[in-house]
């Protein structure tokens, strides 16, 4: 094999960059969606609710708000890294390589997060995710409890899930407080 043919370091980086940055672009795609999907499970259950006239259908809701809740919290975490690794490990590298350090690589990874406007959009985004994942599946136990024709198994396991919902809930404040740090 010749000098030409070898592959080097600085295109080794480049290919790991295309793929981190296909798996964000997947990520992100996944993630979006689980909010979508959510709206509609939350739809078609309170429709299923009002037209079985069965409020304990509404304790479907709760798990389904920490699942998918919990899925998009893990994907947001792994968008995340994925650009902290690109940003703080793989472009000072890559830029190591192209001028001994003098020259910034990746730039947009940097830049996007400069807006003046991003805090108050994670914060705005924080309140989304915590309503849709914990808000509509606490107003549901909500409901359910002020229905008043529940078995005390069904109460027990009512519990249970609000139990778990603030679980999420305090997950996602947490994650949204330590990803500050990583700005």
């Amino acid at each position: 094999m010749s000098d030409r043919d070898d592959i080097t370091v600085g295109q080794l980086l480049l290919a790991e960059y295309q793929t981190v940055k296909d798996e964000q672009k997947a990520r992100i795609g996944f993630r979006d969606n689980l909010l979508y999907v959510t709206l509609g499970v939350v739809a078609a259950v309170i429709a299923a609710t009002a037209q079985a006239k069965q409020p304990s259908m509404l304790l479907a809701l709760p798990p389904v708000g920490v699942v998918l809740g919990w899925t998009y919290l893990v994907n947001d975490e792994k968008i995340s890294a994925i650009g902290y690794y690109v940003r703080d490990d793989l472009g000072p590298r890559l830029a190591e390589l192209a001028a001994h350090g003098g020259f910034a690589t990746f730039g947009w990874e940097a830049y996007h997060r400069s807006d003046t406007r991003r805090r108050s959009r994670k914060a705005i985004q924080t309140v989304v995710d915590l309503t849709a994942f914990c808000a509509i599946p606490l107003a549901a136990l909500v409901v359910f409890w002020a229905s008043g024709d529940a078995g005390g198994l069904l109460v027990v396991l009512s519990v249970l899930e609000a139990l778990a919902v603030a679980g999420l809930g305090v997950q996602v404040v947490m994650y949204t407080r330590s990803a500050r740090t990583h700005r």
